[in-house]
């Protein structure tokens, strides 16, 4: 019955895509004649609006009328662009996370519920919501100190979302497996696996404790980092459905002007602001993901406050050395060595040609030494890397895509205070000092010491493995002398799971046929 409610769930989408005409403004190139036909009748059913609207803005409405859920998942998928198209992607990223506010009332009931105290013992005032997103909506409030009443931020999860999204997802799950049956193309783009991304992503996302968690981690990993912090976290006023939080006075990002007028230098912040997301990326590993200008205040003092780490990544030491030493070679033009990068890393299938696939990353990074590099965008340089993994069956690698993603909105916050903002020279001395420590002797050092590591907790295991490798050995005789057997009550229980398989399989396929006809009844 899942899937049988997928199947409607995702009729209801199609239906409102067609509606809203984001299917008629989706572009024809290189369609096939039947699909194009087909393409052709669905527009007949949207509504009538004017020919100059933006794909983007009827996107935005379907978006909005199928509710919160899809917004998450519009804004995901705003993040993919091998897996949705670059053009695409950007309509998505324009998605705005503002949703209507729901009941102060329902957000103290979650509140209560979800820290076991009545609200007037944890907040000395509550106030009305100030603002309201997909997941969660945000409220001022006071708490008692020993110095009088404090303003807190407190974000609660939306009343029902949980529900709501894990019915949404299931429609998801069925295109993803839809597009890897019918589009062969599309399996090494994995979006099964892309969409596991955006389930876990989500549900981290809406449990309060762990955006707790990360701000706390990545207020000690930025302890004492110039120009930049996170919002203090009230752990006893933390739970799954809620965070409390330093109150931020300051200007948004967003606001130019105001930074402005408020004395900032915004060249500065500018390069502030790329240099501490290389730290967070290089050094710690682990970044802010959702680094957009609404996102980003400046304090009185100057310093960068970035709110909201619902969405977070991790890279690994491994994919930190690769995306350093891939950053090397654009740099120095070693473009054999960017190839041999992608291929050590399995970013490419080993039956390509290393030199082939170096002449196309040449293809790439000479137009980048040809121009002054403020004029030089990440953006427009990841859609050339994704046109060119396209054509080396290159997998996708969501952690990456990820950092590429946040890369490309860092820099445009960058560059929206500073127009000629040069971002090779505003990371050089970042990503130099990072390549001296860890690609230089200083690398080998690290490596011997992970080694020593790695050898002395081997040693320690040694005799648990030496044991179950014994017991493997004996179970491996014994069955070659005796045969694998089953008993009687095994063999009985395999056959009739067996039975009720092909039962199920039958009626599903019954039910997904009828379903059909009635969806293609009510359409005609």
């Amino acid at each position: 019955m899942s899937a049988f409610g997928a199947y409607f769930r995702l009729a209801r989408v199609g239906w409102i895509l067609v509606r809203e005409g984001v299917i008629s403004a989706l572009p024809s190139e290189g369609l096939p004649p039947s699909v194009s036909l087909a393409k052709s009748f669905v527009g007949m059913f949207a509504r009538k609006r004017s020919k100059y609207q933006k794909r983007s803005d009827r996107l935005a409405q379907a978006v909005e009328r199928l509710g919160p859920s899809y917004v998450k998942i519009g804004q995901f998928l705003a993040t993919r662009p091998d897996v949705v198209g670059v053009e695409f992607a950007d309509d998505l990223s324009q998605l705005q996370d503002r949703m209507a506010f729901f009941p102060a009332a329902a957000a103290k009931a979650n509140i209560e519920g979800s820290l076991g105290r009545p609200i007037t013992d944890l907040y000395a005032s509550f106030g009305d919501p100030i603002a309201a997103a997909s997941i969660a909506q945000v409220h001022a409030a006071e708490v008692g100190t020993p110095d009088g009443p404090k303003k807190v931020a407190v974000k609660v999860v939306r009343p029902g979302v949980r529900a709501r999204f894990a019915h949404d997802i299931e429609a998801m799950y069925l295109v993803a497996h839809m597009q890897e049956r019918f589009m062969p193309a599309s399996r090494r783009l994995r979006p099964v696996e892309v969409t596991k991304t955006l389930e876990q992503t989500t549900k981290v996302e809406m449990d309060l404790r762990l955006e707790a968690a990360a701000l706390s981690e990545i207020a000690e990993n930025t302890e004492k980092d110039p120009g930049f912090r996170v919002p203090k976290v009230d752990w006893e006023r933390t739970g799954r459905d809620v965070i409390t939080m330093e109150w931020i006075d300051g200007v948004k990002m967003s606001d130019v002007e105001g930074l402005r007028a408020a004395g900032h230098d915004l060249n500065m912040l500018a390069d502030t602001l790329i240099q501490s997301f290389l730290r967070h990326t290089l050094r710690d590993g682990f970044f802010h993901a959702d680094m957009h200008p609404g996102n980003l205040f400046v304090d009185s003092d100057g310093m960068i406050v970035a709110v909201d780490m619902g969405i977070v990544g991790r890279l690994g030491k491994k994919e930190r050395r690769f995306l350093a030493e891939i950053l090397y070679g654009f740099i120095t033009r070693d473009y054999i060595r960017v190839a041999e990068v992608h291929f050590e890393a399995g970013y490419v299938p080993g039956h390509h040609n290393v030199e082939s696939f170096a002449q196309a990353i040449r293809a790439i990074g000479e137009p980048i030494h040809g121009q002054p590099a403020e004029t030089i965008s990440m953006g427009k340089l990841l859609t050339l890397l994704f046109e060119v993994t396209e054509l080396f069956d290159m997998q996708t690698r969501p952690e990456l895509v990820m950092l590429q993603k946040t890369m490309v909105v860092v820099e445009g916050v960058s560059r929206m205070l500073n127009p000629r903002f040069n971002m090779w020279k505003a990371s050089e001395p970042v990503v130099g000092d990072w390549i001296k420590n860890n690609l230089g002797p200083k690398r080998i050092v690290t490596d011997l010491k992970d080694g020593l590591k790695a050898a002395v907790k081997l040693a320690e295991a040694a005799p648990e493995i030496a044991a179950q490798t014994e017991k493997f050995h004996h179970q491996l005789l014994h069955m070659s002398e005796h045969g694998l057997r089953f008993d009687e009550q095994t063999a009985e229980a395999i056959g009739k799971a067996e039975a009720r398989h092909n039962r199920s399989a039958k009626v599903a396929l019954w039910i997904i046929a009828l379903t059909l006809l009635y969806i293609a009844w009510m359409v005609s």
